[in-house]
């Protein structure tokens, strides 16, 4: 399935019902597909969000909240917002809650958010993090618009999602992961082979990670970087919003 054929608003549809419908298998979906390695990435992207005790962190495009709980491990005294525009998503990770040992998790907070119109004032928070959102979104150059505009000066933006891979030694392998792997686990554990055929066709259509990390610096953000994982399927884009000479800087 190729996410091109679809309107943006079409697309921003199809999105939303898509993960409503495998909300339940979403989680066990991404550790099977990444052989577990998914978690390692999220204690990445958290890292690399550089937080502070007191912060404010966005995870946009929340989902279930993984990155929102990872953050809050990592940094107890942060404020988190998990925001996502699919209800179910939620719902979900609501009923997963934090590790109980995790004494910040009242600084844990949901909302029902469009990426695309983010209803958060200007320099709101100290980072930004997202997990599988940017290959989705219908107009990416607004989805960083957004991101940039709610972020304060020196705050950080990171990303992760799949990219397009190059080709290589282990084509082959990713292909077959991509067209076969992916759906069949898909239909046999969710029901919903259309949603597992969406995955590698949005990867396969999506940014390659330096089109994206080009896309970030357009967005006005600096000190843009990435890797990649996973046979070159996955990266990680990093980057910072540089300060403005002469004006306040909230805190």
């Amino acid at each position: 399935m190729n996410p091109s054929q679809f309107s943006n608003n079409a697309r921003a549809s199809y999105v939303q019902d898509m993960f409503a419908r495998i909300a339940h298998r979403y989680d066990l979906m991404n550790r099977l597909m990444s052989a577990g390695q998914d978690v390692r990435w999220r204690k990445e992207v958290i890292h690399r969000a550089s937080l502070s005790p007191g912060c404010c962190l966005l995870d946009l495009g929340a989902g279930t909240g993984d990155l929102a709980r990872e953050a809050a491990r990592q940094q107890p005294t942060c404020r988190v917002i998990a925001a996502d525009f699919t209800m179910k998503m939620m719902r979900v990770g609501q009923k997963r809650g934090i590790n109980p040992q995790n004494r910040g998790a009242p600084f844990l907070s949901w909302c029902s958010a469009d990426a695309l119109q983010l209803p958060f004032p200007n320099e709101t928070f100290d980072a930004v993090v997202s997990g599988f959102l940017m290959r989705n979104v219908a107009d990416i150059d607004q989805c960083l618009a957004e991101q940039y505009r709610v972020l304060k000066q020196g705050g950080r933006i990171v990303t992760l999602d799949t990219t397009r891979p190059r080709s290589g030694f282990f084509t082959p392998v990713v292909q077959m992961q991509l067209r076969l792997v992916i759906p069949t686990l898909g239909r046999w554990l969710s029901g919903q082979s259309d949603a597992y055929a969406y995955l590698p066709g949005s990867t396969q259509s999506f940014l390659t990670a330096e089109q994206l990390a080009a896309r970030l610096s357009a967005a006005g953000l600096q000190q843009v970087g990435f890797h990649r994982q996973m046979f070159g399927t996955i990266a990680i884009h990093w980057a910072t919003k540089p300060f403005t000479p002469g004006l306040f800087t909230a805190t």
